[in-house]
């Protein structure tokens, strides 16, 4: 097992770019699935998760070629459905959640679909139950298999219908519209969720020839097809990312231009990071944050204490609260975060706390951080990565702090994180992988 050494107190300075979005690249990827022509993806992040899901479609059968860096050429044309039963997928499938966004184009194309147990964070329990209600809405039949140890859905065809979502779910949204994009008639997908991601997956398959209007609201219209063509996809830059660079420079007192970010794609985040304070300009398609030594977090207008709560999109994700959480440690006046989808999320703040930080963890869902203003620095201690945003919060804090920190498990980073100890070094960053 791997970990970070990490000598914090140090300003960084320099230009970094963004990799390519973690959540769209396991949705276009599940997506190459649909069709047996080639598909060309670039922009593809070179992290476990998404390697982990490269490799799973080549054992099903999916040809895999390395264009250049980042960039890759897929074919499905010798696709084995059955593989998604086998022993060997479930053992793989149960490192990765993303892995189940193979169900619904596999159910589509094949009419029958494997469902194992899927892996991923421990950051509390993250229901199917949407994805399956959607997939049986359609047409299919949904048993757990004993034999296989794994739950079975099979169609003889899918048919179009109206479906109202009880929860706006990324992932549930992505792996219905994969299933509906080849169902006979029309489906309609009401309180979809309507991210960045589902976004680029919706406009990616309407250029293999699906048919989906309402892209970028939360009502999807989809009129089914019997083929797909290939094609060609670029992923965008990772928003989560970039926020999590907003924070690290606000933490370390750095001057970093983040590069090539998307800006028409970020929604409401700068703004959440401008409300602890953080000064930074939108140059073009960067983002300029200067060296700061002083971020004081806002309140409402009432004067009552700022709170940051997580929302569906185009509301607050949930995957920078830990960053926001980590970020408001030095900054002047407090903050309430409450995090309202996984229960815990926030469970790590007892390693920040151990390194000085004034933090009041209310319950599983809500923590309030009382910033330090820089009085005192963090200091330096030996910790281990629950999860993917966890860990990169308690990298920030490390890089913060005085004195050497210890980051264990960093396994949990890199499954989200491209070598984010070679950047962070480019920078300027005394951190070393051992």
């Amino acid at each position: 097992m791997s970990s970070f050494e990490v000598i914090g107190g140090h300003a960084l300075k320099g230009s970094i770019t963004p990799q390519g979005a973690k959540n769209e690249a396991l949705q276009v990827l599940s997506a190459v699935v649909l069709s047996a022509e080639p598909i060309t993806i670039s922009n593809i992040p070179n992290i476990v998760d998404v390697n982990l899901l490269m490799e799973l479609l080549q054992a099903m059968g999916v040809s895999v070629e390395k264009l250049s860096e980042g960039e890759y050429r897929f074919k499905a044309d010798k696709i084995d459905p059955a593989y998604l039963a086998s022993e060997d997928f479930k053992t793989k499938s149960g490192r990765l959640r993303g892995s189940v966004m193979l169900a619904g184009p596999i159910l589509a194309r094949f009419k029958i679909a494997y469902l194992p147990k899927p892996g991923g964070d421990k950051i509390g329990r993250r229901r199917l139950d949407t994805h399956i209600i959607g997939f049986e809405k359609l047409g299919a039949k949904y048993a757990y298999d004993d034999k296989l140890a794994c739950f079975t859905l099979k169609a003889e065809n899918l048919i179009g219908t109206y479906m109202l979502l009880d929860e706006p779910s990324v992932t549930g949204t992505a792996n219905i519209l994969m299933a509906a994009v080849l169902a006979e008639g029309i489906t309609t997908i009401y309180n979809a969720a309507c991210e960045p991601y589902i976004q680029q997956l919706c406009l990616m398959l309407n250029k293999m020839g699906a048919k989906i209007t309402g892209i970028g609201s939360n009502l999807l219209k989809i009129e089914g097809v019997t083929k797909l063509n290939g094609t060609s996809h670029r992923i965008l830059p990772d928003m989560i990312e970039i926020g999590s660079f907003i924070g690290l420079a606000a933490m370390t007192k750095s001057e970093i231009t983040i590069k090539n970010v998307g800006v028409e794609h970020l929604g409401i985040i700068p703004d959440k990071f401008r409300l602890l304070g953080i000064d930074f300009t939108i140059k073009g398609d960067d983002i300029y944050i200067p060296a700061q030594d002083i971020y004081e977090i806002q309140t409402f207008m009432d004067g009552g204490i700022l709170t940051i709560y997580d929302n569906p999109w185009p509301g607050f994700t949930p995957d920078l609260l830990s960053i926001i959480l980590v970020t408001a440690i030095q900054a002047k006046g407090s903050v309430l975060i409450h995090q309202k989808m996984f229960e815990s999320r926030l469970f790590f703040t007892d390693k920040l706390i151990d390194m000085g930080a004034q933090i009041i963890l209310c319950d599983p869902h809500r923590a309030t951080v009382i910033g330090l203003g820089r009085k005192y620095p963090l200091r330096g201690i030996t910790m281990s990565s629950p999860d993917i945003r966890a860990g990169q919060a308690l990298l920030i804090a490390a890089l913060s702090a005085e004195g050497k920190s210890t980051i264990q498990n960093i396994e949990q980073i890199d499954r989200g994180y491209q070598n984010i100890d070679t950047r962070l070094q480019a920078l300027g960053a005394h951190i070393k992988r051992i």
